[in-house]
């Protein structure tokens, strides 16, 4: 059972105690979806394995689950700590995601939920003309 962050010892680490969350995923912004088209995109996006799509705020991400090469299976801690890249430097354990349980405005996870949600926000998609040869 994870500990809280009050629970943790003073002085003590909260990655200590981390399954390594922000180890496990990367999530980059992506456009707003605004035609069939941009739906489409992100439909495919969805047809690959570990990806999943969310929107917080106004912003709409591409999040790929999949674990960091230097994340140590056994501790959970990044094996490259020193050299580890910029973004990672960058980010701060004090806001982390240790506790949290994310709820995002819209997560999909499969490609008939886009479907679904593009129907719901542009209306019937017009049927495929079949080209003349």
């Amino acid at each position: 059972m994870q500990l809280s962050r009050e629970e943790i010892p003073t002085g003590q680490c909260v990655c200590n105690y981390c399954p390594g969350k922000c180890c496990r995923y990367f999530a980059l912004p992506i456009d707003t979806p605004e035609s069939w088209h941009d739906f489409d995109n992100i439909r495919w996006y969805l047809l690959h394995d570990r990806a999943t799509v969310f929107v917080d705020g106004d912003t709409w991400y591409l999040l790929v689950h999949t674990k960091c090469k230097f994340l140590n299976n056994t501790t959970n801690l990044c094996e490259k700590y020193e050299t580890r890249p910029k973004i990672c430097r960058d980010y701060s354990n004090k806001k982390c995601e240790y506790e949290d349980h994310y709820v995002y405005d819209q997560y999909f996870e499969i490609a008939d939920q886009v479907e679904e949600y593009a129907e719901a926000v542009l209306g019937q998609r017009k049927k495929y003309q079949k080209s003349k040869s």
